[in-house]
């Protein structure tokens, strides 16, 4: 339902509180002093089957009994009530409910099961159970059990915890930081934090989102959401839990390495949410959030009245990976009637400094093009006291705002105190108590332009020789389930690896140690050394139980491993069938680094890609980073950058770089591998040899598993367990217009250059009524927003000449984007002027109408200027409505109901 009702329950003009008794302390009682409290001006309505008034509001028995049907219907029973008011609640026509009570169980038979039915049933959305209820300041509304109504602001607060969003708002309210609203979801019954973050990522009273979760139920959902949300404006999450230990014990190091924790910081960063790990970072975020926007640029100045306490300061920002400002010559010449110390950059005013030493000291620094950003931090003496210095500070900020001069400033003040705060509160100055929470949060913006800058990044081509055999691969995998196995054998990996184009060891199977030393033979004829491996179903991580034995050099020694490998298992693992052995030639590349790639299965997010540094002591190192598919090459590099084994794969000394652009392409594989393989659970490459002739697989283990009936995919043919929906191949069409053979697929990220081309080719004119404006600057980010979607929620289709490669060009290109509830979408075209008339329009527009049904979309609409006459014909042809936009009559909206 996502953000269906949402108005109601935001700006509910009745409530009905249920529950709600006379004596003090009840938690119906509480909402409604709460409501009370926060200034709500509609009507309160307390409903209670034995009360005559609550308070002084006359009460009410039931829900029915009320004449008009309340908004919002607070819910403070016992939990075996709940069930029974949500029907009512349905019944009398409520817009939304908020379950305030525990203990409603688990499953459909539980108290919460029947709860969530009967909302179904009557289209009521639900808060809760569990939750504190709901605020929105600015509108009077406080439905909630929070210590006090909360300060209206621009930051709207989502929260599973009712604690952890009580701990924000006091801190918060203590501050002068206020919120747009206030939201605590509990145990989301109906509405989720997906559903909320499409709402606040719409709402014009919302600067920032922050959010508290413990755990996702709907991976794909919440990434969606969250990415739509993360694009629009800073999205700051605090999970809680990060440490609990996962559901089942992993099989493979790739398993292993893909904790959950890990796997969540994975989906936050690919949605480009901002993570903090903790309430005092939290309230970092929230302080810089709710005083300061998004800036340019990663360079801070420091200013402080002492060198120790600025060198504190700096150093804190060198452990963050932060950047200090490096003056010029115009900077430091600036500030050299007020630089005490010999350093510039923090400058240090001296311990003697007065409040005039900070003015005369911003004033400069706050014009400069030096640094991006000021902090100022004080340390209180005789000299100056903190208020004084505050004044001055906030003074020197506001006179050079108002002359246009806008850089950031953050401020420290040791020994903080009320009117310290309010001082800096109303200059919108971020406060903070230490240096390191200051810093800490003036790189929370940082780092949120940097992932903005990420989530836009033009991906590398893929190479076009790289076309999987997919057919191949699954006969693979596919033969494996047949036989009932879990686990390939080592010459199906090598199968499965070869049809990916990942280059491995060539190997040899043998039942018993005399075929061991059989198939050892023409290899250590040829001058070389072999390896042999125990093959056993019942043994993943051969190590373990010496079922590894390198640089072998005769028959004997081959034949002598063998048999010791059967006495090992036999002794350790008695229980373990031994299927055989796999022998290997052995590679001499002495420059290579050990690394680790494969994929996990994470029960909420389903595939993730691992990389780091491989070795039979992988788990202990811990160096990896995860990333969740589909990857492009860019991602691919990121993650690898994430890992400090990518230091190793520079050039040091005599050793040259490891080849960086093949591990991330065969990253990139084994992303393709996972969509296109379900039933590949896990896959574990270790070690992966790379040096600067390429990469090597050197041992491999793959894990299968048939799809369960749940596992069913949705909307399309894409994986059944992807979180984030890939690149929709299937969708590729070829037709002929006129004379021309075109190709349409849908749109990928690295397409940013040929829009580039196709615009310089379009007609000024014809581009102005496609975007209801001039467009003179065809930016990076303005190309990325129409080359990067969502493929869960947009779809841009690209018509492509069909020619030889490098006379391959856009002829033109229809896109669609769904709303949050995935109920209508909007749609745009654009085609090369010359060819106009030749049908290629109406046929991408008929393109885009099959992905809409097929998506389950019932209404496609589209403003089009009144004089675009042609897209307008084109539009009545596939039969849709015409009507006035009310408030500007340049334009018409055409709609089409997709059904009919």
């Amino acid at each position: 339902m996502s953000t269906y009702r949402f108005e109601a329950l935001l700006a509910p003009r009745r409530i009905a509180v249920v529950g709600a008794g006379d004596r003090p302390g009840s938690v119906g009682r509480a909402i409604i002093d709460g409501l009370r409290a926060g200034g709500f001006t509609g009507h309160i309505v307390p409903v209670h089957p034995r009360e005559a008034s609550v308070d002084g509001l006359p009460c009410s028995a039931r829900l029915a009994n009320i004449p008009q049907p309340p908004d919002l219907v607070m819910i403070a029973t016992p939990p075996e009530a709940v069930p029974a008011v949500v029907e009512e609640a349905g019944q009398v026509g409520a817009a939304a409910a908020v379950i305030l009570s525990a203990h409603l169980g688990h499953g459909a038979a539980a108290p919460v099961g029947a709860a969530q039915a009967a909302a179904r049933r009557h289209g009521l959305r639900l808060i809760g159970p569990d939750s504190i209820g709901l605020s929105v300041p600015a509108g009077g509304l406080n439905a909630s059990l929070l210590a006090r109504p909360p300060n209206p602001g621009d930051l709207a607060l989502v929260s599973q915890s009712g604690t952890v969003a009580s701990a924000i708002a006091e801190w918060a309210w203590r501050h002068g930081v206020g919120f747009s609203a206030v939201m605590t979801l509990g145990r989301s019954a109906d509405i989720d934090v997906a559903d909320c973050l499409d709402h606040f990522a719409e709402d014009s009273r919302t600067r920032a989102i922050v959010l508290s979760l413990h755990h996702v139920a709907d991976a794909r959902k919440f990434l969606t959401a969250a990415r739509a949300a993360a694009r629009a404006k800073p999205v700051v999450v605090l999970r809680i839990g990060r440490h609990e230990a996962p559901d089942h014990r992993p099989e493979t190091h790739t398993g292993a390495l893909a904790r959950p924790g890990a796997v969540y910081e994975a989906a936050f960063r690919r949605a480009g949410l901002l993570t903090v790990d903790g309430l005092d970072a939290m309230f970092s975020a929230v302080e810089t959030l709710g005083r300061q926007r998004p800036f340019p640029g990663n360079r801070l100045m420091i200013v402080s009245n002492g060198r120790g306490i600025g060198a504190l300061a700096a150093d804190r920002l060198a452990d963050f990976g932060g950047t200090l400002a490096t003056l010029g010559e115009a900077g430091a010449k600036s500030i050299e009637p007020v630089q005490h110390g010999s350093q510039t950059n923090p400058l240090d005013l001296g311990i003697d400094a007065v409040p005039q030493d900070y003015a005369r000291a911003l004033e400069p620094l706050l014009g400069g093009r030096d640094s991006d950003a000021l902090l100022s931090v004080h340390v209180p003496t005789a000299r100056a006291g903190s208020r004084e210095v505050a004044r001055s500070v906030a003074d020197a900020v506001t006179m050079a705002r108002a002359s246009g001069r806008r850089k950031p400033v953050f401020a420290v003040s040791i020994g903080e105190d009320e009117a310290i705060r309010r001082i800096y509160a109303e200059a919108k100055i971020p406060l903070f108590a230490t240096d390191a929470d200051a810093v800490e949060g003036f790189l929370h913006l940082v780092r949120y332009r940097e992932a903005q800058s990420d989530l836009m990044r033009t991906p590398d081509a893929l190479p076009r020789d790289f076309s999987p055999d997919v057919a191949a691969a699954r006969r693979v995998v596919d033969r494996a389930l047949e036989e009932g196995r879990s686990w390939l054998d080592p010459y199906a990996v090598t199968e499965l690896l070869a049809a990916y184009r990942i280059e491995s060891l060539p190997v040899s199977l043998a039942p018993d140690p005399d075929g061991a030393a059989a198939a050892a033979w023409p290899l250590i004829a040829g001058g070389g050394t072999v390896a042999l491996k125990l093959v056993s179903p019942d043994v993943v991580h051969k190590s373990e139980v010496g079922g590894v034995r390198l640089g072998l050099t005769s028959e004997a020694d081959v034949r002598e491993a063998a048999h010791s490998m059967i006495a090992r298992v036999r002794a350790l693992r008695p229980e373990a069938r031994v299927a055989g052995f796999a022998v290997q030639p052995m590679l001499r590349r002495p420059q290579g680094r050990e690394l680790i790639a494969g994929l996990a299965e994470d029960p909420v997010f389903g595939p993730v890609v691992v990389f780091g540094r491989g070795g039979t002591a992988v788990e202990v190192i811990d160096d990896r980073a995860l990333a969740l598919p589909p990857l492009d090459l860019a991602l691919a590099s990121e993650l690898i950058g994430r890992t400090r084994v990518a230091r190793r794969l520079a050039a040091y000394r005599d050793v040259p770089a490891a080849d960086l652009s093949a591990i991330a392409l065969v990253l990139v594989k084994l992303s393709q591998l996972a969509a296109d393989l379900p039933a590949v659970r896990e896959l574990d490459i270790n070690p992966l040899l790379a040096d600067a002739e390429g990469v090597v697989a050197l041992d491999a283990r793959v894990r299968v598993a048939p799809e369960t009936g749940s596992q069913t995919r949705r909307r399309g043919n894409w994986h059944p367990r992807f979180a984030i929906r890939p690149y929709p191949s299937d969708w590729e069409r070829r037709l002929v217009a006129g004379e021309r053979h075109i190709h349409v697929r849908p749109v990928r990220p690295d397409d940013e250059g040929m829009f580039r081309t196709f615009f310089a080719q379009v007609d000024p004119e014809d581009v102005r009524l496609r975007f209801f404006a001039p467009v003179r600057d065809f930016s990076h980010v303005f190309l990325a927003r129409l080359t990067q979607l969502d493929y869960s929620r947009a779809i841009a289709f690209v018509a492509i000449e069909e020619a030889a490669e490098e006379d391959q060009r856009m002829l033109g290109a229809v896109r669609l984007h769904a709303d949050a509830n995935h109920e209508s979408g909007e749609f745009a075209i654009l085609v090369r002027s010359d060819i106009k008339g030749t049908g290629l329009g109406i046929a991408l527009m008929r393109m885009m109408l099959d992905w809409a049904k097929a998506e389950g979309i019932a209404r496609v609409e589209g403003s089009v200027l009144t004089e675009n006459r042609a897209m307008r014909a084109v539009c009545r042809h596939l039969g849709f409505e015409e009507r006035p936009v009310p408030d500007d009559p340049s334009l018409v909206q055409a709609t089409l109901k997709v059904g009919e």
